[in-house]
C-alpha cells in the first residue's frame, strides 16, 4: 500500500525558516573558515582553529536546517518517530565532511581543483545528513526513492557548495559574503526538497493508520 506524503503540513513558513537557518550558519561558518586561509597555509594555530569553528558552524547550520524542514513532513496514514543515533551520526558525518572540504579550500586557496574537491566533499556531507536523517524515521513501512532525483539532489548540493566556496573566496565585500551564505543555503534547501520529491512511501499491509501524524514525535 502506498502512503501519502505531505512535505508542507506546517505551511510555507517552514521553508523560509529552514532557508534562513541554513543561510545564517553558512555565512558565519564560511566567514570563519575562509578568512584565515593564508594563516592556515602557514601553519599558524589561529587559522586552524577558525577553520574548525567554521566547519562546526556550517555543519550545525545545515543539520538544523534539515530538522527544521522535516517538521513539515508527514506520512498522512502513519505515525512517525525518529531514531536518535541516525540523527547524531548525520551531524557527525556532515561536520567531518564539511570540515575536510573547508580545509582543502583553506589550505589550497581558490584553485579549480580545490574548489571542486571542497565543494564535492561538502555537498556529499549535505546529502549524507539528509538521507541518514530520513533513514532514521520510523513508521510501519519503508521509503522508496527515484534514483534520478536522488542523483540530482546530490549534484545540486555539490554544485551549490562549490559556488558558495568560490563566492566566499572572492574579494571580501559584504555582497560576496552574503552571496556565499545564500548560495550554500540554496544548495542545502534545494538538495533537501529535491530529495523529498524523490521520496515514496510503502506501508506495511494491515498496518494501523492515522491521520495528520506529527513527525516530531519521538
Amino acid at each position: 500500500m502506498r502512503g501519502t506524503v505531505d512535505g508542507f503540513t506546517q505551511g510555507p513558513a517552514i521553508l523560509a525558516l529552514a532557508f534562513l537557518v541554513a543561510c545564517l550558519g553558512a555565512a558565519v561558518g564560511l566567514r570563519c573558515a575562509i578568512r584565515p586561509s593564508r594563516t592556515a597555509r602557514t601553519g599558524r594555530p589561529s587559522g586552524t582553529v577558525r577553520l574548525l569553528l567554521g566547519a562546526l558552524s556550517v555543519g550545525f547550520g545545515i543539520w538544523i536546517m534539515h530538522h527544521v524542514a522535516i517538521t513539515g513532513f508527514t506520512v498522512v496514514e502513519a505515525p512517525l518517530s525518529r531514531d536518535r543515533p541516525h540523527v547524531l551520526i548525520g551531524l557527525v558525518v556532515l561536520v567531518v565532511m564539511a570540515g575536510v572540504g573547508l580545509f582543502v579550500v583553506g589550505y589550497r586557496g581558490a584553485t579549480r581543483m580545490a574548489l571542486i574537491t571542497g565543494g564535492a566533499l561538502t555537498g556529499l556531507g549535505i546529502a549524507s545528513t539528509h538521507y541518514l536523517g530520513m533513514a532514521g524515521i520510523r513508521f510501519p513501512g519503508h521509503f522508496t526513492y527515484e534514483t534520478p532525483l536522488v542523483v540530482l539532489s546530490v549534484l545540486i548540493a555539490a554544485t551549490g557548495a562549490t559556488a558558495a566556496l568560490w563566492s566566499a573566496l572572492s574579494p571580501r565585500t559584504l555582497l560576496s559574503r552574503l552571496g556565499a551564505g545564500v548560495m550554500m543555503a540554496l544548495a542545502v534547501t534545494g538538495m533537501h526538497y529535491t530529495g523529498m520529491a524523490a521520496l515514496g512511501v510503502q506501508l506495511q499491509p494491515g498496518a494501523p493508520t492515522v491521520v495528520s501524524a506529527d513527525p516530531r514525535a519521538d
